[in-house]
């Protein structure tokens, strides 16, 4: 017969073709073409995600800015120099007030420095007649330290009935110049500092004697 004869069809071309399509679609599906970078997760909510490389300059930046501990102290240590030294320069008066040590801060103690620098205060003298007094009653003199003994008790008195005069006073002026501040410790800071030879004072004096404060 004249027929012409049937190929069997090749089945072999029909799987291949299904398998690559279906490798291809999975490998579209997970390609990145649209996909972004992970989320940082340092990165606040609501903000974009920072490139790899931005995040990579501040965690360097991060980095080189910590300092170890000795570092850290070697930076306090300095600190604290560079405050003792402000403070050194504010108690010789060449300073800023407000590098004082906190005692000494404030209108009000300053007033008080300045009325006692301002005058004569017996306490101020009791070291030097102190020596004078203990060398004659070291003298195997009866007469000597007899005088001893009597300065001992005039030196005295002067400094109570002196120290009761300044109270007075400065908490009176006191209350003039500062009726709305806080006066608290005043008087016993300014008492603390007649005690005191003037050029051992610290603050130093920045009035004259017989200067009005």
């Amino acid at each position: 017969m004249g027929s012409n004869p049937t190929h069997p069809v090749s089945l072999g071309f029909v799987f291949r073709s299904r398998a690559k399509d279906e490798k291809a679609a999975t490998a579209d599906k997970a390609s990145p073409t649209d996909s972004k970078q992970p989320r940082d997760p340092q990165a606040p909510k609501g903000r974009p995600t920072p490139k790899r490389s931005e995040s990579q300059t501040q965690r360097r930046s991060v980095a080189n800015t910590t300092l170890t501990r000795k570092d850290a102290s070697k930076r306090q240590r300095d600190e604290r120099r560079v405050q003792l030294e402000r403070q050194r320069q504010a108690l010789s008066g060449r300073g800023n007030e407000r590098d004082l040590p906190v005692r000494d801060r404030g209108p009000v103690r300053k007033f008080a420095r300045d009325y006692i620098d301002a005058r004569f205060n017996v306490a101020e003298f009791f070291l030097p007649m102190a020596v004078v007094i203990l060398v004659l009653s070291v003298v195997q003199v009866p007469a000597l330290q007899n005088i001893a003994l009597l300065l001992w008790l005039v030196i005295i008195v002067l400094i109570l009935v002196d120290s009761f005069w300044n109270v007075y006073r400065l908490r009176q002026r006191l209350a003039e110049r500062f009726p709305d501040q806080n006066r608290k410790g005043a008087v016993p800071y300014a008492l603390m500092r007649s005690l005191q030879m003037r050029r051992l004072r610290l603050p130093k004096p920045l009035v004259k004697r017989g200067e009005k404060p």
